[in-house]
C-alpha cells in the first residue's frame, strides 16, 4: 500500500499552488511511502513555492492565451505541442497511479496525457465558476471535487463530489485565544479590531480605500490590522500606530483572525474558504481583474446567503462607509453574517478529496 506514485499539478496562483500541496500532504500522512511529483509551469510561483514545501517539481513550458494578438499567442501552439510531449514523458517514466489537477495551465496537457492512458484522474476546482483548464478537461477525469452548489453547468453531473477547498491546518484549529491574538499586535481588547486582506502581494483599489478611511476608522473607534501587500508595503508603513499595524504578511493568520471582529478580503477561492471556517462577518471586494470575474461569483454565492455582504471597487467610494457603519453599529447583523457564513464551512475538505483518490486507487 505504500508504493503508491502521485503527480500532482496546479500552478499559476497561491489559489492554485496551496490545495495542491495540502492534498499531496494529506496523502503523504495515509502513505508515508508514496513517492510525489510536482508539475508546474515553468517561471511561475509553484516553481518556488512546491519545492519550499518539500516536493520535487517539474515545469512545462506553457502559459495562457493574451486577450488580444501578442508574440506569445503566435507561440502558443508550439507551447501546448511541448508540453503535451513533456507530459507524456512525464508519465510515462513516473508511472503514477493517480494524477490530481488544481488548475492553471500546466494542468491541461499533464491530465489530458494521462487520462489518454487510463490513469485515474481528479480534479479540484476551487471557485464558483469553473476555469477554463477544468472545463475542457471534464469528461476526460473520473471525479470533479467542487466547493459550490450548481456546478453541473461546468461538470457532467454524475463525476461532481462537493467536498470543499482545502485550507490550512492551522487554521482549522485556530487559535480562539482572543488575549494571545490581541497581545501579538499590540491591539487593545476594549476597541473594535479591523482585519484588512488584500493577498500576499497586496490589493491596490482596497489599500487605497484603507489609506483613505483611515480618519473615518478613527472617528469610529476602530483599531486596524492591514496586510497592505509586499509590493505595496514600504508606500502604507508610514501609517504604522497604535491603533493601525501595518504589515507586508500576515505569517500568524490564526491570530489575526482570532484578533478580528470584522474583516475586508478578496474573495478568491481560498479566502472564501478560511473566512467560513473563522465564522467572522466579512465585507468582500472582489478583484475585476480575473478571469471570468469570478471573484464577484464567489462573493455572490455567499450574499445570496445572507453570509457576508459584498462591495464593488467601482461602488466603494459611494457606498463604502455606509455599509461599514451599518456592520459597526449593528450587532444583530454582525452575528447573522458570522452564524451564516461559518455554517457554509466546508472543513474536512482536503480529508474528503484524498477519499475520492483513495476510491480510484481501489478501482486498479
Amino acid at each position: 500500500m505504500g508504493s503508491y506514485r502521485f503527480i500532482l499539478s496546479g500552478g499559476g496562483t497561491g489559489g492554485h499552488i496551496y490545495p495542491a500541496i495540502a492534498i499531496a500532504n494529506e496523502l503523504k500522512v495515509r502513505y508515508p511511502d508514496a513517492e510525489f511529483l510536482f508539475v508546474g509551469a515553468k517561471d511561475r510561483m509553484e516553481m518556488e513555492k512546491v519545492p519550499q514545501a518539500g516536493y520535487k517539481i517539474e515545469g512545462l513550458w506553457i502559459s495562457g492565451l493574451q486577450r488580444k494578438l501578442t508574440l506569445k499567442n503566435l507561440m502558443f501552439p508550439f507551447k501546448v505541442i511541448s508540453s503535451l510531449m513533456k507530459s507524456a514523458n512525464i508519465v510515462r517514466n513516473f508511472k503514477p497511479h493517480a494524477v490530481v489537477g488544481t488548475g492553471g495551465f500546466a494542468s491541461g496537457p499533464l491530465l489530458k496525457v494521462a487520462s489518454g492512458k487510463g490513469i485515474p484522474c481528479v480534479l479540484q476546482e476551487q471557485n464558483s465558476f469553473a476555469g477554463i483548464t477544468n472545463k475542457l478537461l471534464a469528461n476526460k477525469v473520473a471525479k470533479i471535487c467542487v466547493a459550490y452548489d450548481g456546478m453541473e453547468k461546468f461538470f457532467p453531473k454524475d463525476k461532481i463530489v462537493k467536498t470543499g477547498n482545502p485550507v490550512r491546518g492551522d487554521l482549522v484549529a485556530k487559535s480562539e485565544n482572543k488575549v494571545e491574538a490581541m497581545n501579538f499586535f499590540g491591539l487593545q481588547a476594549d476597541k473594535t479590531t479591523l482585519l484588512v486582506l488584500g493577498g500576499s502581494l497586496g490589493a491596490r483599489r482596497v489599500n487605497i480605500l484603507i489609506e483613505q478611511s483611515l480618519p473615518f476608522f478613527k472617528e469610529q473607534g476602530i483599531q486596524v490590522v492591514w496586510q497592505s501587500g509586499k509590493l505595496y508595503y514600504e508606500d502604507y508603513k508610514k501609517y504604522e500606530s497604535a491603533d493601525v499595524k501595518v504589515v507586508a504578511f500576515l505569517n500568524r493568520m490564526d491570530l489575526a483572525y482570532g484578533a478580528a471582529d470584522i474583516i475586508i478580503s478578496r474573495a478568491g477561492a481560498g479566502s472564501v474558504s478560511e473566512l467560513c471556517i473563522v465564522g467572522k462577518p466579512v465585507i468582500f471586494i472582489p478583484s475585476p481583474n480575473v478571469a471570468e470575474d469570478h471573484q464577484t461569483k464567489n462573493a455572490q454565492s455567499l450574499v445570496e446567503k445572507d453570509a457576508a455582504i459584498m462591495v464593488r471597487e467601482t461602488e466603494l467610494d459611494e457606498k463604502f462607509e455606509t455599509v461599514f457603519l451599518e456592520l459597526i453599529s449593528n450587532k444583530d447583523l454582525r452575528g447573522k453574517l458570522g452564524a451564516n457564513i461559518k455554517n457554509l464551512a466546508m472543513p474536512n475538505a482536503t480529508k474528503e478529496i484524498v477519499n475520492e483518490i483513495e476510491k480510484l486507487l481501489v478501482q486498479q
